[in-house]
């Protein structure tokens, strides 16, 4: 580690393990904001960290193991495939790493918590995506809601519809397998911006659905191969929250037209319309009764994108503050994602019995591309 680092101060030293296509959206940001530093980019296909490392200018590149081990690397930042969150983050814990995990946290509650126990047991941080919320969109929502605009949140609805991302993604089988599918996939973006709503969620039902068995790659190199489908690709879900509050949501790949981002909550005075969960930025709209038409409020604040998370990990862990897009509201969230599965496969109420503190607002005046260590 160097000298500033064991010091507190200066950048903080990153490494990426998953050169795939979303290390592009994380890159474009980390390496551009003076409160991180990018080191390392690693993986298990070293041609692609190379391709990665060439592209943003990364002085260093090789298997996970180097970024594993490198002195100046305090934060990993795992988007490798769902199935490997959990060992890629193990091994970082073990290491002496904190770790921003891309989502979904784990696939199963027996090592989402072991990963917890063990963070914890060592002084890890654990960061897990999404951190859309915490871009311009939501938290402008968040705060016209614990402002009262819509007096006391009631209900939401949420919807994600499309026909699936076999059309686009060149290597799509993933997102039909354990683990993924539009619940796990589409899901924590979704649930996360409900939980920072509502709190925490206590029971859930939900039906589900598959309408294929077997799917076609419509774009790409391997355009036209055929890969089985594993999970439901349609999933119909109810909530209850510790408030009170119920929201019902629909996840699905089975649909020719596409319907994503719908946020809408209604209160005791207003129903408010969040901007879409998986973006940073975009309108909150609002509707009161005996209104015509629905008022638009522009966003305020930062929007810049993936890896705001990390950013905001890396300047707690400097403060010695907590961080808000915690491992504890990933854990909760996937509890969540477990306990509708489990209510599709039995056809009846699951309790949820893990929690999340709301994460605190994010000061709208927080600036990303400020050098503040």
């Amino acid at each position: 580690m160097s000298r500033e680092a064991a010091a507190g101060k200066g950048p903080v030293g990153v490494a990426v393990i998953g050169a795939g296509n979303i290390s592009k959206q994380y890159l474009d940001n980390l390496t551009v904001f003076p409160d991180l530093k990018v080191h390392v980019i690693a993986d298990i296909f070293e041609d692609a960290a190379a391709a990665r490392a060439k592209e943003y200018g990364i002085p260093e590149w090789g298997p996970p193991e180097l970024a594993l081990n490198h002195p100046d690397v305090e934060i990993i930042v795992n988007l490798t495939i769902p199935a490997a969150h959990v060992e890629v983050a193990t091994a970082a814990v073990n290491a002496g790493k904190h770790v921003w995990t891309e989502k979904p946290f784990s696939l199963d509650r027996e090592s989402g918590l072991g990963l917890l126990k063990a963070a914890d047991a060592a002084g890890i941080r654990l960061g897990t995506a999404p951190d859309t919320f915490l871009g311009a969109g939501i938290q402008t929502a968040l705060r016209l809601i614990q402002r009262g605009d819509i007096g006391t949140p009631l209900t939401a609805m949420t919807t994600f519809q499309t026909p699936g991302p076999e059309s686009w993604h060149p290597n799509p089988a993933f997102l039909f397998q354990h683990g993924a599918g539009p619940l796990f996939d589409m899901g924590p973006y979704y649930l996360t911006a409900l939980v920072q709503t509502f709190g925490s969620i206590r029971k859930v039902a939900a039906v589900g659905s598959k309408a294929k068995d077997v799917r076609v790659i419509g774009s790409g190199p391997k355009a036209g191969e055929k890969f089985t489908v594993e999970v439901p690709t349609h999933v119909s879900a109810m909530a209850q929250f510790e408030s009170g509050a119920s929201s019902h949501s629909v996840f699905s790949f089975e649909s020719p037209r596409t319907r994503m981002g719908f946020v809408e909550i209604t209160g005791t005075e207003a129903t408010i319309s969040l901007p879409d969960p998986n973006y940073f930025t975009g309108d909150i709209k609002l509707w009161r009764a005996g209104d015509e038409d629905w008022t638009t409020v522009p966003a305020t604040g930062p929007a810049n994108g993936r890896g705001m998370g990390v950013l905001d990990m890396a300047r707690a862990l400097r403060a010695g503050v907590p961080h808000r897009a915690t491992g504890n509201l990933a854990y909760h969230v996937l509890d969540t994602m477990v306990s509708i599965s489990e209510s599709v496969e039995s056809g009846t109420f699951i309790d949820v019995e893990s929690s999340a503190p709301t994460s605190p607002a994010l000061p709208e005046d927080w600036n990303p591309t400020a050098a503040t260590l």
